[in-house]
């Protein structure tokens, strides 16, 4: 009997080696070429230094358009600002403003010619007049049609526009007809018959109670839509700001990762391409911040300096001349003079806020704050006296306030005159030249903000200027630049 033959013994397996794909890539890879940290290696998983290569490359193309696109956001919302502020919401409200401006000073000039009756002496007399109540109606028909054209899109106003041309037509035909009844009666200074003043009650009635608040409401409307679009756009460019410098610096990191890979890797100083797509990259970045901050300083200050005090003082003009009208009003309607009076201060009170509770309070309070020169009073002069920061105008600003000033102890000697019986007097004394300094004095002011409002906005323009092309062209040719660096490294490996 055959016994088996006893098994061989076997040897136990070799204990496996452990794989390390960072060691296989510094294997296969040609001698002195570093292939990235073993830590990044492991969870990227790039086995060569061409995979290496393109890795790099495509993430310094992504933070390139990524700089990019941050550059154009932030460009975007500072066009829109000084688009809003400069040409569409902010235009819209200078125009609603003269639109109150026009339609008051037609009603202060059909009360002031109904005032003077027969007499041609007085003001600028009566032809006089008449041409400015007629140029104030050419001017209202623009406005209206402007803010048609700028409210486009707006049913609520469009609709406000609309009701406005129907009630300037219906007041325009009560005026000529108050007008004609007074040529008729031809009566001397002072209020005309009862039934010129019957119709001449439904005209101002229609334009103070009703197209004058309309008026004021786009005014309102579109005023803010234009502190809503300021803060929007703002907050916006000063965020992407942030943004840039932030993709900025990453695109330059990356940049900079790829120049050390390559110049290690293949024994070279630099590489050309590669340094000068990162000198175009921060240069972009560097740029695009500075232009960003200029034109968050440029919304800010044609809000602030300009657009805010035009709109503050277009206001104060505006009820200037219905507080003219007010005073043309108490002399022409005995009956209604209490009701005007009271009126007078209200609005007087709106330009020029000071603690009083009538009008003989009002003119001694306003005395002693202009000839004090205290500043601590509220109102339209009170927005404008917390904000002096323009060349010249801190004298313009006092002038307003002295012409203010002599145009209320003026209306103070109006109201002597008629309640001591001296009715021509008073008639005389109210179409004195005491408005027309004070409303030339407005006008100057007002003219200084407009021209800080059209040169920040011209600034703000010109600064953007191919700023749609330069971001695109920048990042363009930093990407073309990063892809010839590498091409010829890449080359080594086919």
């Amino acid at each position: 009997m055959t016994l088996p033959a006893p098994a061989t013994a076997q040897a136990p397996p070799p204990a496996p080696v452990p794989h390390d794909p960072g060691q296989a890539m510094a294997t296969a890879a040609p001698a002195g070429q570093a292939v990235g940290p073993a830590p990044l290696r492991r969870v990227l998983r790039v086995r060569t230094v061409p995979g290496w290569i393109r890795l790099l490359a495509g993430l310094a193309t992504g933070a390139i358009l990524l700089l990019f696109a941050t550059v154009g956001i932030g460009v975007g919302h500072a066009r829109d600002g000084l688009n809003a502020i400069g040409h569409t919401a902010g235009p819209q409200v200078v125009t609603t403003a003269d639109l109150y401006f026009a339609l008051s000073d037609m009603d202060a000039q059909v009360a002031n010619l109904l005032l003077i009756g027969r007499e041609q002496g007085l003001g600028p007399g009566r032809q006089g007049m008449l041409d400015r109540y007629e140029e104030r109606r050419s001017q209202a028909d623009r406005a209206v049609l402007q803010a048609a054209d700028l409210a486009s899109g707006d049913a609520t106003q469009q609709m406000t526009v609309q009701a406005l041309l129907d009630g300037l037509g219906r007041y325009e035909r009560l005026a000529a007809r108050a007008l004609l009844l007074d040529e008729q009666a031809k009566h001397a200074a002072g209020p005309p018959p009862q039934a010129v003043l019957d119709v001449y009650r439904q005209a101002t009635d229609l334009m103070r109670l009703d197209l004058l608040p309309k008026a004021y409401n786009l005014t309102l409307d579109s005023g803010t839509i234009v502190r809503h679009a300021y803060l929007a756009e703002l907050s916006a460019v000063q965020q992407a700001r942030i943004w840039v410098g932030v993709a900025g610096a990453l695109a330059l990191l990356v940049l900079i990762v790829l120049q050390v890979f390559l110049s290690r890797g293949f024994r070279r100083t630099f590489n050309l391409p590669a340094l000068v797509a990162t000198i175009v990259v921060g240069a972009l970045a560097v740029a695009a911040i500075a232009v960003l901050n200029h034109e968050g300083n440029v919304l800010r200050d044609a809000k602030e300096d300009g657009f805010n005090s035009v709109l503050a003082l277009s206001r104060a003009r505006a009820i200037g001349n219905t507080l003219h009208g007010d005073e043309s009003r108490y002399l022409l309607d005995p009956q209604r003079a209490d009701t005007y009076e009271q009126v007078y201060l209200d609005k007087s009170q709106a330009v020029f806020y000071v603690p009083a509770g009538n009008l003989d309070k009002y003119y001694a309070t306003v005395d002693d704050f202009v000839s004090g020169g205290k500043k601590d009073f509220l109102g339209f002069f009170g927005a404008e006296a917390s904000r002096l920061t323009l060349a010249g105008q801190g004298p313009a600003f006092e002038q307003v306030l002295a012409r203010y000033q002599a145009f209320q102890n003026n209306d103070q000697q109006i109201r002597r005159l008629a309640t001591g019986g001296r009715q021509r007097q008073a008639v005389s004394q109210a179409m004195g030249p005491a408005f027309a300094a004070y409303d030339d004095a407005l006008v100057k002011l007002t003219a200084l903000h407009r021209k800080a409002f059209d040169g920040a906005v011209r600034e703000g323009d010109g600064a953007l200027g191919g700023w749609n092309l330069v971001p695109p062209a920048a990042a363009l040719a930093a990407v073309l630049l990063v892809l010839i660096g590498v091409r010829p490294r890449l080359a080594e490996y086919r």
